[in-house]
Formats: C-alpha cells, structure tokens, sequence
C-alpha cells in the first residue's frame, strides 16, 4: 500500500523536524507527526494523504513557501496542496495568534476531503496530547499555548463546530469530538486530574 515514495518522505519529515520537540514535553517532535500520520492511516489516508500527513507541519515550522516548492518539486502537487491547506502561516514572525487561527477555521468548510482528514488527523493527535498532559502536569499545561486555556479551549470547540458540517470522515470527527469534550470537562473540574 505504501511505496518508497513514503519512506522517502518520512526521511525527509526526520530531517526538517529532527530538532524540534513538543511544546513542553520534550517529546521528539517526529513522534506527533508519526502519530497524525497513524491516525490518517487508521481512518482511510492514501499514500498522498498519508505522505502530506508526515509533512502538514514543515511549511509552517520549517522553510516557509521554499520548503513547500521543495515538497511538491518531490512528492507533487497533490501532496503540496494538501499541506498548503494545513498550514495556519508561512511567514515570519507570524500573524497573530487569534487571526491565524480565525482564518484556518474559515477555510475548513470549503476544504477538500484529503485537507479534511489530515487536518482533523493532525487536531485529534493535538487534543489527544493535551489531554494526557493536561492530566499529568494539571493547569500548567495551558502555559505552553499561546491562546492560553481560554483561547486553547476556544479554539478546539471552534474546530469541532467547524469539521461538523463537512465530509470529513464521521468516525474521526466524532472521536474528535468526543476528546475536546473530555479536555473541557476537564478543564470545568480540574480536580479529577489523576496525575
């Protein structure tokens, strides 16, 4: 199912984000685009969807628009299109915090299928993350976003509201649905954190 076209992008992938951690984890960056990369997988992903997911955050995080002529000079326009579309900036410093992502949630309703699903592949591994950190180092883990736990927790419930009416696919929504609900729960009764 998956040629050597994507081994050749999950080498690439290592080597744009081979320094890189998560935010306040220290957890190798590689690990969450693995995991996005599973999820688009596990819920339909084609080997373009699939590569497009190992790469949706090199645009952003490492080269701007030089790295996205790299990625479609190497796996293709379907590929760059894709990671265009999952890219909140391309710029540096980037806009404001609150106008990226205002302006990535107002192009998911028009989005095609294969933006939709690495996006949403890419929201269910970040909510999925904050969730088991929040549950482990409690309140301390909104510090490590700049929306702070106000504009975090907005934000995910903004995501939920816009994959709702789209076709992304129903299973991915709804377990995505369902984690931001645990993370706002959560964060309404802060003492049920076990960690």
């Amino acid at each position: 199912m998956l040629s050597n076209r994507f081994n050749q992008a999950l080498t690439f992938a290592a080597e744009l984000h081979g320094n890189q951690q998560r935010k306040g984890s220290g957890v190798p960056y590689v690990a969450h685009l693995l995991g996005v990369t599973s999820i688009a997988l596990e819920y339909g992903a084609n080997e373009d969807e699939a590569i497009a997911a190992l790469l949706h955050d090199a645009i952003e995080d490492q080269g701007g628009a030089a790295t996205g002529a790299e990625i479609r000079r190497r796996f293709g326009d379907t590929v760059a299109t894709i990671v265009e579309a999952c890219t909140d900036a391309d710029s540096t410093p980037k806009p404001p915090w609150r106008e990226r992502k205002e302006l990535y949630l107002s192009h998911l309703p028009t989005a095609s299928p294969s933006v939709l699903l690495v996006s949403a592949s890419d929201k269910l591994h970040n909510s999925r993350s904050i969730l088991q950190d929040y549950r482990a180092v409690g309140e301390g883990v909104w510090d490590r976003f700049k929306g702070g736990k106000t504009g975090t927790l907005w934000y995910y419930r903004a995501l939920v509201e816009a994959f709702r009416p789209t076709a992304v696919n129903p299973w991915l929504f709804a377990e995505l649905e369902r984690t931001v609900m645990a993370i706002e729960q959560l964060a309404l009764d802060p003492s049920e954190i076990t960690g």
